[in-house]
């Protein structure tokens, strides 16, 4: 239920002492579980099994990989729409020959197989992050074994969660040198994370290309049978069909998975009949292409053509991040299903098809696609591929909501709002951002209304996350998984070789289209970085300036000022000692509550956090002092929980710390009673001993605890309550039974703390103003005073993040010279 332990007291402002750099630890006992491990016995079992044998849960997997199809696998599958009319576009217009097109066929066929099949399915995807995937995901699990992380506020005591050894079994022993280098370096920690957000804001990127990109392509079509329908008029329809999918998005992934599903399903099937059609009549022969020996026929005939073409053929594998960044909304196993077995041959058949009628007919390279689909069912495929290329836009959008997500919980993002849209975990929208892209979106598409220039600028995105995860990879091999160098040096070295060909070709397209991918990545990742410089200034102010501990225990117990009843949470980033916003408040208002609870709500870096492990609960100072701290652990995934329902859990969690407290052994004669570092993990889940019987506050109790609220104060809360019925909150009361053999010491405490309760709950925060010194340099103070001060003022505030109710909020104004 609990565990207790003794953990040095001081924020950290780098890193906390890991385990993973082969240091060793006091082992901490915990009642109900295994001395040795730290862990229940009975989780562990089933996580064995459900990572030995993932088809044990063959229903939910098939669920899953249906769901899928609708969500992560649209972008990839409407790529034939536009490949072949992208390689063509080009210099390749002179090269237009059977032996070519046999040889771009080859290209696509080969990518196809080593970067989305070899790569993602058979490596990436097995380097979930307790299910979860992404850049984040890779940065979370190298954070958690070796010390590259920069959160500020980490203890030795995150180790301790369940999920923080995911993917790892003992001690690290390869690559020793190469972890102590970037561990002592922290310049090559800043470079890690900046290429990371860096991988993070090319996905963003393409959530405003991808819809623009893949719906026009299908709208053109419409021109090939309706020779009075203009460019504009495609443009246009395709802007409201767009802008119908982006309005949709608040119905959740769940939904929307359900309901696209079907027209990939119908898709997929689609383009394989016709691409089997094309290659029996038009060329059968093209299935000799399979042999990598026409890739190299290729290039000896078209040579530096060819290498520039690579631009449009990594268009075929573009989509295919979104499958790993997408895993936490399913599973890695219903991923490898789904295109191993439905989306892989169908594609692999489609570009065959079309390559067998281009070899034919070369004069229709342009518009490959919709040129090679036979007459009679030309209008039920225009449909069909309209409304996939709706389906996928919508993988990336999913995936950028994702990405925000973990940017944002790991303070490397303005604060948004993160509606959760189904109890399926990960599955989630952010208002902000979605309209932000569709506005976007639109700006592309009425500015270019050119597919192949949104296709450069796409191509060069999609490709440089690509180069991006495989460094990522690469790190994880050898510092989670702890391969050989060798190993993890042939994987960078082989799929680098084959990324770095399709990136240059993209690169030298950037004024051609590809400039907009890199400009919006830019200003992402000024914006990511100036937040994170700013809550890190924030964060290290706070830690240097915090109250001395010992300055308050010589106040003696009522610290000097008015006790009051109730019960105050005073917010903060630390998570030891008193954060400076407590010492302004009493100075400037002499007066604080029965009950102070310093509170820590904080991110740390694993994708969930268990109920029972959320909690860590700590005395400050003597029990006389009625002084706790409580930090409040939650991953980066993580849905934060409601307000009522977190006091709830707060006071059952002080409860069982003070019942706990009074039979612990005491601490040993070198370290002080009074010192803020003895903390417990308290489960959520009430107890059967719990010292207090809860009922509903509607009913009547035979509670001798009286309320200490005015009945002026409680017209008011009831009046707030009745005008804001969405944030009322469920009234409950802690009643304390009558128990002579429990210690009196305890039962004042338990009682005063129920007191507390029943007299109202306070939420005091900081609300700072962040300004650079006078002595700072130019660059500091434009960093600072303009371009985070616009975004803490332009972003929700803390309170509203937490849904802290207004009438409970108390704020102190500060100001922070950083």
């Amino acid at each position: 239920m609990y565990q207790v332990g003794i953990y040095p007291e001081g924020d950290s402002l780098e890193h906390p002492p890991s385990l993973a750099a082969g240091g060793e630890r006091e082992s901490i006992a915990t009642p109900g579980k295994d001395a040795q491990s730290g862990h229940t016995p009975q989780p562990e079992i089933k996580k064995v099994l459900s990572s030995k044998f993932p088809w044990v849960n063959i229903s939910r997997n098939l669920v899953l990989a249906y769901q899928s199809l609708g969500v992560v696998y649209g972008d990839l599958s409407t790529s034939p729409l536009y490949v072949y009319k992208s390689i063509f576009d080009g210099k390749l217009q002179d090269h237009q020959t059977p032996q070519v097109i046999f040889g771009v066929f080859s290209l696509i066929f080969w990518t196809i197989t080593l970067i989305p099949l070899l790569k993602y399915v058979c490596i990436v995807l097995s380097a979930d992050d307790n299910g979860e995937g992404g850049a984040f995901a890779l940065y979370s699990l190298l954070c958690r074994h070796a010390k590259f992380s920069l959160l500020p506020n980490q203890q030795a005591a995150d180790e301790d969660l369940s999920s923080y050894r995911y993917g790892y079994s003992g001690k690290s022993t390869s690559c020793i040198e190469l972890k102590k280098f970037l561990e002592k370096h922290k310049k090559s920690r800043t470079i890690l994370l900046v290429i990371v957000l860096l991988g993070a804001c090319m996905v963003i990127g393409d959530g405003v290309l991808t819809p623009a990109m893949s719906v026009i392509s299908a709208i053109s079509g419409i021109k090939m049978d309706a020779e009075n329908v203009t460019h504009d008029w495609v443009v246009t329809l395709s802007c409201v069909i767009l802008v119908g999918l982006f309005a949709l998005q608040y119905a959740g992934t769940h939904r929307v998975g359900f309901l696209f599903a079907p027209i990939v399903v119908i898709w997929l099937i689609s383009i394989m009949l016709i691409g089997l059609y094309n290659t029996i009549i038009w060329n059968p022969k093209i299935v000799y292409a399979l042999s990598p020996s026409y890739i190299v026929k290729f290039f000896e005939e078209t040579g530096k053509d060819g290498w520039i073409s690579l631009g449009g053929v990594l268009l075929s594998v573009a989509g295919t991040e979104a499958m790993y960044a997408d895993l936490g909304h399913f599973s890695a196993c219903s991923m490898k299903l789904t295109f191993a077995f439905l989306v892989y041959p169908c594609l692999v058949i489609q570009y065959m098809g079309q390559a067998a009628f281009l070899s034919k007919n070369i004069e229709c390279a342009t518009n490959s696609f919709y040129s090679s689909i036979p007459r009679r069912v030309y209008w039920p495929v225009f449909v069909i591929a309209t409304l996939a290329a709706i389906v996928g836009s919508q993988s990336i959008i999913t995936a950028t909501f994702s990405i925000v997500k973990q940017c944002n919980s790991l303070g490397c993002f303005p604060r948004v709002k993160i509606v959760h849209t189904s109890k399926h975990k990960g599955q989630i929208y952010v208002p902000e951002i979605n309209w932000i892209l569709m506005i976007l979106m639109l700006l592309v598409a009425v500015g270019f209304q050119d597919t192949t220039l949104i296709g450069n600028a796409y191509g060069l995105s999609c490709m440089t996350v690509m180069f991006i995860t495989t460094f990522l990879m690469t790190l994880v091999i050898v510092f989670v998984w702890q391969r050989s160098l060798i190993v993890a040096a042939s994987f960078l070295l082989f799929f680098w070789f084959i990324e770095g060909l399709y990136l240059s070709s993209a690169a030298i397209k950037a004024p051609q289209g590809g400039w907009v991918s890199l400009l919006f990545s830019f200003i992402l990742l000024i914006v990511m970085l100036v937040w994170h410089y700013g809550t890190r200034k924030k964060y290290k102010y706070d830690l240097h300036n915090k109250v001395p501990l010992k300055w308050i225990l010589g106040l003696g117990p009522s610290l000097g000022i008015v006790r009051v009843p109730g019960i105050g949470l005073i917010y903060s980033e630390l998570v030891t000692g008193v954060p400076p916003i407590f010492s302004h408040f009493v100075t400037n208002l002499p007066a604080f509550h029965n009950v102070l609870v310093f509170v820590c709500v904080k991110s740390v870096p694993v994708p969930y956090v268990s109920s029972d492990e959320r909690f860590l609960i700590g005395r400050v100072g003597p029990r006389p002092y009625r002084m706790y701290r409580c930090i409040v652990r939650y991953g980066y995934k993580d849905t934060h929980q409601d307000i009522g329902n977190f006091e709830e859990l707060l006071i059952k969690s002080l409860a069982e710390f003070i019942q706990m407290d009074s039979v612990e052994p005491q601490l040993p004669n070198s370290v002080s009673p009074s010192l803020d570092g003895r903390m417990a993990v308290i489960s959520t889940n009430l107890h059967p001993n719990s010292p207090f019987i809860i009922s509903d506050d509607d009913f009547e109790t035979c509670s001798t605890i009286e309320s200490s609220t005015s009945l002026t104060l409680q017209s008011v809360g009831s009046s707030y309550d009745d005008a804001n019925p969405e944030n009322k909150k469920r009234r409950v009361r802690f009643n304390l039974p009558e128990n002579h053999g429990m210690d009196p010491e305890v039962r004042d405490e338990l009682l005063d703390l129920a007191q507390a309760k029943e007299a109202g709950v306070a939420y005091i925060m900081g609300h700072s103003y962040v300004k650079a010194q006078k002595s700072s340099s130019c660059w500091k103070k434009l960093v600072v005073d303009v371009a985070y001060s616009f975004l803490r003022k332009n972003c929700r505030g803390s309170a509203a993040s937490l849904n802290i109710p207004h009438i409970s909020l108390i704020e102190v104004g500060m100001i922070y010279y950083v």
